[in-house]
């Protein structure tokens, strides 16, 4: 998938709603290669048949092309509440340099584009999705809801979010999670977008902020998002840079191959404690690698949502 992308920094991204809705065709598209398989634009329409359960509603002829039991759902069965949780602190705007392409976006431009398509899917199945957006503070919140005028307002503020880059500054996520939580009163599937860069000394706070967001029942899921070949892999050429940290100011100047094997291997160690402490407090942990495309986001949603109902 080749789309071109336009930001501006005045409005953000220029139709956002229709670049969603390319994303979500092109996932759709390459469904016949996922569990998925023989889903059409209208798979929201159906769940997975479980053992038991009346054989009434059974789609026969979505059997015949999948050799899957499903069962056709119906209006009442599909409302869903989603909310949408996007960090917008100042490390979330990097790469600063990104381009147009759908595989050369920064961490916010991803995480705008990636709600906007998930809430695109929330709507052909008429769900209600709300949406929080947080930095150095909480800038944004509305409630769940499935109106039009709400949808487009969402997007707007995710086309936003795209482009206002907050004050250089350390953001306490787990601070804006609690208050969110507080927020969330009827079991809900809740979305979080964070590169989850914060002080070593905030790891435990933040996790009980994200185990606050699990109260009344509500599912989470983690999407951490990441540029996998500079954060993680720390690919640069050898020659002599300065690296700034965004949130705080301070910065080092050196030749990235003196550092790169510690580097990767803190960082790797890192990832993995965070995987680890999501599975011990039951919220789904998902990489989202920046330059990977959006299938593991979708495919997230639409494996949660088969539970969740």
């Amino acid at each position: 998938m080749d789309l071109q992308i336009e930001l501006n920094k005045v409005g953000g991204f220029k139709n956002l709603d229709l670049l969603a809705k390319q994303v979500v065709e092109g996932f759709i598209a390459g469904m016949h290669k996922s569990p998925f398989h023989g889903f059409s634009a209208e798979f929201a329409e159906h769940k997975i048949y479980n053992q038991g359960e009346s054989t009434k509603h059974i789609d026969w002829k979505l059997f015949a092309k999948t050799d899957r039991l499903y069962t056709k759902r119906y209006d009442e069965e599909t409302n869903l509440r989603c909310h949408l949780i996007v960090d917008n602190s100042s490390s979330m705007h990097y790469p600063e340099d990104a381009g147009t392409q759908i595989n050369n976006l920064n961490k916010i431009a991803f995480s705008a584009l990636a709600c906007a398509s998930l809430m695109h899917i929330l709507k052909k199945q008429r769900d209600a999705v709300g949406l929080s957006i947080y930095s150095d503070n909480y800038d944004f919140y509305a409630p769940e809801k499935g109106s039009e005028r709400h949808h487009q307002m969402l997007l707007t503020k995710l086309s936003e979010a795209a482009v206002s880059k907050p004050e250089t500054q350390t953001t306490e996520t787990y601070t804006y999670l609690h208050q969110i939580a507080e927020k969330i009163h009827r079991r809900s599937l809740i979305f979080v977008f964070t590169d989850m860069f914060q002080t070593s000394e905030n790891d435990d706070k933040l996790f009980e902020a994200l185990r606050h967001l699990k109260h009344n029942k509500h599912e989470v899921v983690l999407f951490h998002v990441f540029d996998k070949e500079k954060e993680l892999k720390f690919d640069f050429d050898n020659k002599p840079k300065r690296f700034i940290d965004v949130e705080t100011g301070e910065f080092i100047n050196l030749y990235p191959d003196t550092i790169k094997e510690n580097y990767e291997t803190a960082v790797s160690d890192y990832f993995k404690n965070l995987r680890l402490k999501c599975g011990q407090y039951r919220i789904k942990y998902v990489e989202a690698d920046i330059n990977a495309g959006f299938n593991a986001i979708l495919s997230t949603y639409m494996i949660e949502r088969q539970k969740f109902v």
